[in-house]
């Protein structure tokens, strides 16, 4: 133990750590000198070390997949951090399950390694053109794939894309390095790799794999071809509620007498559901409870209309009445009974049933989900990016209930919650600080917009032409004005009186 772990009782997370922590802490029971690498994973955050990672461990847990050990990397700033960090604890990681019922805890081992982060990303093309390396994977978030707002299509424009297409062996973003490291693999005859996203998007894969060819064939168009026969892009649903880590976390880890700079909470609930297209191999994951099907689309609806979806619900109401996390939200009964109402009546009648699984059933297991008091998940974190998760979780419901000429009054009312909290003012008259990567735009039209109503709906690379159906612009402006004029709770009691 290091002398500060000594004199407070604490374990510090390592190697030699393991087998001398508490007896009610599950360990890795496989030889981590033994784990070989296998994958490269990219934006090495919480969620995929609660998720994918923790997939993988429970299958060395049962003594298989040792050659398919991870490596972090990173090619933001920040990740620079996360990597001392996790290196300074051998890569483990202290996962904390917050079941109301009890807390459990666990220490995952499969990450074996973390690149360092570094212009022109050198370490990370070296190491995925690396034949050992066979599925690269990444969480960059919704909005980290250069797409065009309006379109959905490939975004060439950014100036990110324009540096990696004149710049293709020394890139800035995480698709420019596995385009480079593709180079290598092509012309040393390696083969390729599976490019593997973990983010909520529908079609995931195919999105990335629109962003790897379309910014391949900026530069060169003939391995962007070979790219796009070659590599394989899995369609993926992921699913896990896990909170950002913070100093209560580390303060968590510590009660179970462990030192962790980066330990994980996480609700005592996983789902994956894989498309079965892997070029160069996988491990065994539906051994451990992943699906693996031809049918992700079904899965990935149902779970980005209602629980991302529903997430886009609740959270900006909360902040804009100053509840801090998604629970204290399903706490009030206007919030809890919002969500309900939209999702059952406006957004669920779009959603095709799963094996097994019924929207409207999914719904309560969301409910339930959300009410967990253990997930201190911030309605802040949550309502982040909406410039990315509201086009990608509520419109598309909107657009569909318009089509079909059902209700979409309360995704209007949605939508101009937003609008509200993008002021950047709580009805108490605090200030909402930036939470967007596009904050100081978004500001601009919200204020316009609570004396003019239609220059909200008309951000098309938002809402597209949906600013063009009366329905949805009468409502929207209707519940702006009641926001402004009598406050969240009796707009919230209108609809649902409505």
């Amino acid at each position: 133990m290091a002398d500060g772990a000594e004199k407070t009782g604490l374990m510090k997370l390592s190697n030699a750590a393991l087998g001398r922590l508490g007896r009610n802490i599950a360990q890795p029971t496989y030889d981590r000198s033994a784990i070989t690498p296998g994958i490269v994973h990219i934006g090495l955050g919480n969620f995929h070390r609660a998720h994918q990672a923790w997939y993988l461990h429970r299958l060395m847990q049962q003594g298989e997949a040792l050659d398919w050990g991870i490596i972090g990397a990173g090619v933001r700033a920040a990740d620079a951090d996360q990597r001392v960090r996790l290196l300074e604890q051998d890569c483990l990681t202290t996962l904390i399950a917050l079941d109301p019922a009890a807390k459990s805890v666990e220490i995952s081992g499969p990450m074996i390694d973390f690149l360092p982060v570094e212009v022109g990303n050198g370490a990370l093309i070296a190491q995925m053109a690396d034949p050992v390396i066979r599925i690269v994977s990444l969480t960059v978030t919704e909005g980290g794939y250069y797409l065009d707002p309006a379109t959905g299509g490939f975004d060439a424009a950014h100036p990110d894309i324009a540096h990696d297409a004149a710049h293709p062996e020394t890139p800035r973003t995480a698709f420019g390095a596995m385009i480079a490291a593709l180079r290598r693999r092509r012309t040393a005859g390696a083969g390729p790799f599976t490019a593997q996203s973990c983010d909520n998007l529908q079609g995931n894969g195919t999105i990335l794999r629109q962003t790897i060819v379309s910014l391949a064939r900026l530069s060169d168009p003939q391995l962007a071809a070979w790219i796009d026969q070659e590599c394989t892009f899995p369609n993926a649903m992921v699913d896990c509620i896990v909170p950002a880590t913070g100093p209560s976390e580390i303060a968590l880890a510590r009660t179970f007498g462990i030192q962790d700079a980066a330990p994980v909470t996480h609700e005592n609930y996983r789902q994956w559901v894989i498309e079965d297209a892997f070029c160069a191999g996988r491990p065994a994951w539906e051994k451990v409870g992943a699906t693996m099907t031809s049918e992700v689309h079904a899965f990935e609806k149902m779970k980005i209309r209602l629980l991302n979806g529903g997430h886009q619900v609740i959270a900006d109401p909360a902040e804009i009445i100053g509840l801090e996390t998604i629970s204290d939200a399903m706490a009030h009964p206007l919030i809890r009974s919002f969500l309900r109402k939209v999702a059952a009546e406006e957004i669920a009648p779009h959603v095709p049933p799963v094996p097994g699984m019924a929207p409207l059933a999914y719904l309560g297991l969301i409910e339930t989900r959300f009410a967990n008091p253990e997930i201190k998940d911030t309605t802040r974190r949550v309502a982040f990016d909406g410039s990315s998760r509201h086009p990608g979780f509520i419109v598309p419901s909107i657009r569909d209930g318009l089509d079909a000429g059902t209700p979409v009054s309360g995704l209007a009312l949605v939508s101009a919650l937003w609008a509200r909290y993008c002021d950047g003012t709580r009805e108490d008259g605090s200030a909402v600080a930036a939470n967007d990567p596009n904050w100081d735009s978004l500001q601009r039209v919200a204020k316009a917009a609570r004396h003019d109503p239609s220059k909200w709906l008309g951000m098309k690379q938002i809402y597209g032409d949906l600013s063009d159906h009366p329905e949805l612009a009468e409502a929207f402006a209707k519940w702006l004005s009641s926001l402004y004029a009598n406050g969240v709770e009796a707009t919230l009691d209108a609809y649902l009186r409505s």
